[in-house]
């Protein structure tokens, strides 16, 4: 059996974002596994590629050999539709999706609408589709028309964390650590108008994420934060290459995201033994259960700010979230794990 693999990505591997992290995680794991993984660019702009740019995507991937397996990240094969439904019999298309491309915040109704259709057509013609939580299995299944047997849920995979490197909450002043890329849907808006609710608090807070693909909100996030005065207790880090030491000094995760397909960053805080406060949002609810954090609906500036309140006044409360987030954090997969499932579902295309 050929275990020669093509995965296709839009964009730059190495950005520091979820879906960047896991297609380079999955790469590496699936070489460990035996696979010849063979890398290929689609091209910047993804979701929405120039007409050049798509067309040249469309060419690299149709000149694949018949029958070659091709591992495709969502975020481009969301709009291929076209390419797939010309190349399904001849290639043997896998789909990675993270999340449904109209299920993004900011959308106008006429984009959602059209990425729900481009999207659903793609599906059609993929052999296999992997997922990265349940809750997008279940999204793909009741409104994508996707058969279930079709679909492999391969949750993201997390590193061992010694016992050294748990928080002790020893920080004089409390920080709150908040991980996610600076768009629309990682709701850092929310977090910043929660923060200014209780300044009255002892905190510090740092938002570490990516500038480089929304530069409208990284324009209205840095307005926010000078009006509401935050300046000098909030630091909006940017990217950062390790993000490990950050999450070993913080005493509180904070992420009020609108949606995610799971979560990495929430599953990395449990991994590090944090208390989480997120949003019921998409998959969060499964990845962070009730012991280990507080969840408030979405863009309820109040709710979360109370919660960031009563974590923050009460440390046995914060002390026994930060208990259970260690316990769930000892029940997520590695990253060789992760990559099995995916070798597994590779193997029942070929």
């Amino acid at each position: 059996m050929s275990r020669d693999l093509t995965f296709a990505f839009p964009g730059r591997l190495e950005l520091n974002t979820g879906g960047y992290i896991y297609d380079r995680r999955v790469i590496a794991g699936l070489s460990k596994q035996g696979w010849a993984v063979q890398p290929m660019a689609l091209g910047e702009g993804f979701p929405f590629p120039t007409a050049a740019v798509k067309a040249n995507a469309e060419q690299r991937l149709s000149a694949l050999p018949d029958g070659s397996i091709v591992l495709v990240d969502g975020l481009a094969f969301g709009v291929l539709d076209d390419w797939a439904k010309r190349e399904a019999k001849r290639l043997k298309i896998v789909a990675l999706v993270h999340h449904p491309l109209a299920l993004e915040t900011g959308l106008s109704a006429h984009e959602k609408a059209a990425f729900h259709h481009t999207e659903m057509q793609a599906l059609q013609w993929a052999r296999h589709v992997i997922v990265t939580s349940p809750v997008t299995a279940r999204e793909l299944t009741a409104h994508f028309k996707v058969n279930a047997d079709t679909i492999t849920v391969a949750i993201p995979g997390v590193d061992a964390v010694s016992s050294e490197a748990s928080p002790s909450s020893s920080n004089t002043v409390p920080h709150i650590l908040s991980v996610g890329t600076l768009t629309p849907r990682k709701g850092h808006d929310i977090l910043l108008a929660a923060l200014k609710q209780i300044e009255d608090l002892p905190w510090q807070a740092t938002i570490i994420g990516s500038r480089n693909l929304h530069p409208q909100t990284v324009a209205q996030l840095e307005a926010q934060q000078h009006a509401l005065g935050l300046g000098e207790r909030v630091v909006l880090a940017g990217e950062v290459e390790f993000i490990a030491p950050a999450f070993e000094k913080a005493d509180i995760f904070a992420l009020a995201s609108r949606y995610e397909g799971y979560g990495m960053v929430f599953a990395e805080a449990l991994a590090h033994g944090l208390p989480v406060i997120a949003c019921h949002a998409g998959a969060v609810s499964q990845v962070v259960p009730e012991d280990a954090g507080i969840l408030v609906p979405v863009d309820d500036v109040g709710a979360f700010a109370k919660a960031l309140r009563n974590l923050l006044q009460d440390t046995r409360l914060r002390q026994e979230k930060a208990e259970g987030a260690r316990r769930a954090g000892a029940q997520l997969p590695t990253w060789d794990q992760t990559s099995q499932i995916l070798s597994n579902a590779l193997e029942s295309v070929t």
